[in-house]
């Protein structure tokens, strides 16, 4: 029977659910098995398995209980991880290649050294990649990540005063439009509906196909429309109340449908 967790690979990072079959606590530090190797991570939550929003059959186990070695290995990876972040930069420089490094880390098994990095442009990194492969002696990942990764990676605290949704429990970050802003009658103001990353809020998924089919029916404000007190021009909306108010002749009404 097994026990469902979220584990996190850095402070404040982003919570990934793992199983094992024994009762473990809150703090516990854990080595578990990923796509890219062996992780080095902290338990910050017990997940109920009911709660679950994945297939049971693609979570990845905890592989053990990080021992003291384990800590000790991990504590020399973050601190070689700084040091190549320090030697991709200098290439970087070298090769005039015009790149913002976020951070470096390696897998605990040491099998793969990733570099998140920014752009504004593609980057051409494969003569950056071969120095790099040929001092750490390992496979060597350049990700060119984009304004919504950053913020995934960096973390923060967004304007609801809770940490960034990217960073904390988002596995996947959904397509967000703008019609899901108008939807939701939303004053379409940059900062009203932009997040730390500067594009459009995560948020505006959650509730958008609640906000559409509460919409269906009513008007639209400035819309002429006919009701039991009248004619007039609908001034404002509540979608999710499902209720609108006219100006019918200078006087105010509430229109509430079924």
């Amino acid at each position: 029977m097994y026990k469902y967790y979220g584990v996190s690979f850095k402070s404040d990072g982003k919570i990934y659910i793992f199983k094992f079959e024994e009762d473990l606590d809150k703090g516990t530090n854990v080595i578990v098995e990923t796509e890219k190797g062996l992780q080095f991570g902290k338990i910050n939550i017990l997940i109920d398995e009911e709660d679950l929003k994945l297939s049971i059959e693609n979570i990845k186990n905890i592989v053990r209980v990080a021992t003291e070695k384990d800590e000790a290995i991990q504590a020399k990876n973050m601190k070689d991880s700084k040091n190549a972040l320090a030697k991709a930069v200098d290439f970087a420089k070298e090769l005039e290649l015009d790149m913002h490094f976020i951070d470096a880390s390696y897998t605990f098994d040491r099998k793969q050294l990733l570099f998140n990095f920014i752009a504004d442009d593609r980057v051409d990194f494969r003569e950056l990649a071969k120095r790099l492969a040929g001092v750490y002696r390992t496979r060597i990942e350049l990700r060119q990540i984009g304004a919504r990764d950053k913020a995934r990676e960096v973390g923060g605290i967004g304007a609801c005063g809770r940490k960034l949704c990217c960073s904390s429990f988002l596995n996947h970050i959904d397509v967000v439009s703008m019609s899901m802003a108008k939807n939701q009658n939303i004053a379409l103001n940059p900062s009203k509906i932009n997040g730390c990353c500067g594009r459009l809020l995560c948020c505006l998924a959650y509730e958008d196909e609640e906000y559409i089919r509460c919409s269906k029916g009513l008007p639209s404000v400035g819309q002429k429309v006919n009701t039991e007190f009248g004619n007039g021009q609908v001034v404002s909306v509540d979608i999710l109340s499902r209720k609108y108010i006219v100006d019918i002749n200078g006087e105010k009404k509430e229109v509430v449908l079924n």
